[in-house]
């Protein structure tokens, strides 16, 4: 895209000022997003909605995105001809709810401590809640989207990460024939993080780490972590630094310097496994900022980071 028509294009979708454009400037816009809509038609997009993201405050210029432009920019993947599948979190929902029945969170190592209790917790919010809520803001201009829990039709096997965190699972498998079956009719899945093991006992997952498992299983063409930091940083106090473009050789040598902050880090192992696993690019940036999922995908400036090989 040229300097103009990007700047056009991120102050149309940031700022929404679309009524103000001439009709020959929104056909520019369009036509500037072609080459990626070409690119992406008929590819997975596996998109990793953050509960921070669901939950976060305005981001610094004062915008911010909500479920509802959200729903807006998965639509609008889906009628250009990419295959979007939507996978989310809800750390803070299930925080939020714990406090309000009175149960105190215990972590350890940054995971939740999850006895059967906080489990149940765990599964209302996730299952009856923010996937709920995802559905039905997507299928406000559609009835295309479809909500899926891990434990259904075996789609994400898991085993217990270690007794003292109780009901914390590891993905060991992801099954795609429910996904490839609801994304061959044009459906759009939504996952919520539960996983179960061969005797039927659900755990927690890192939602970090099972949209990445996800997207190996079904060869997405591109990975995608909506979140509440804008990407990846040089230096994680100045975001000056932040990176647009990084391979995973280089993303290795972040992580073991200890450039990347611990709240980062399952999202960019999972980046990595993803990559190294097939996906051709793996995205993290700012879910809170308005349609940054749109100025990642279809401008050639892009919005936060992206790792590749």
């Amino acid at each position: 895209m040229t300097p103009d028509s990007s700047t056009l294009a991120a102050g149309t979708l940031t700022a929404g000022t679309a009524d103000n454009l001439t009709a020959e400037a929104k056909a520019g816009i369009l036509v500037d997003a072609l080459p990626y809509i070409r690119r992406f038609w008929g590819q997975i997009v596996v998109v990793k909605y953050g509960g921070n993201a669901l939950g976060a405050p305005p981001s610094g210029d004062g915008s911010s995105a909500t479920l509802a432009t959200f729903a807006q920019d998965i639509v609008l993947m889906s009628s250009v001809g990419m295959r979007p599948l939507v996978v989310h979190g809800g750390g803070p929902q299930i925080g939020e709810l714990m406090a309000r029945l009175g149960k105190v969170p215990e972590f350890r190592h940054g995971l939740r401590v999850t006895d059967a209790e906080t489990l149940d917790i765990a599964r209302m919010v996730l299952v009856g809640k923010v996937n709920r809520d995802i559905v039905s803001a997507i299928n406000v201009h559609a009835p295309i989207a479809v909500g899926v829990s891990g434990e259904d039709a075996g789609l994400i096997g898991a085993t217990q990460r270690d007794p003292e965190l109780g009901f914390v699972g590891d993905v060991t498998h992801v099954n795609p024939e429910i996904l490839e079956r609801l994304l061959a009719q044009n459906l759009i899945p939504v996952v919520a993080t539960i996983g179960s093991d061969e005797e039927g006992q659900a755990y927690n997952i890192n939602a970090d780490t099972a949209a990445g498992a996800v997207a190996e299983a079904v060869r997405a063409a591109k990975l995608v972590y909506l979140t509440d930091v804008e990407g990846i940083r040089r230096d994680r106090t100045d975001p000056k630094t932040l990176i647009s473009s990084i391979t995973i050789t280089e993303l290795d040598a972040l992580l073991a310097d200890a450039t990347v902050s611990e709240c980062m880090i399952p999202k960019v192992v999972s980046c990595l496994r993803a990559v190294r696993a097939g996906v051709p690019q793996a995205h993290i940036l700012d879910g809170r900022a308005v349609h940054a999922l749109l100025l990642e995908i279809f401008t050639n400036e892009g919005y936060g980071t992206m790792v590749s090989q």
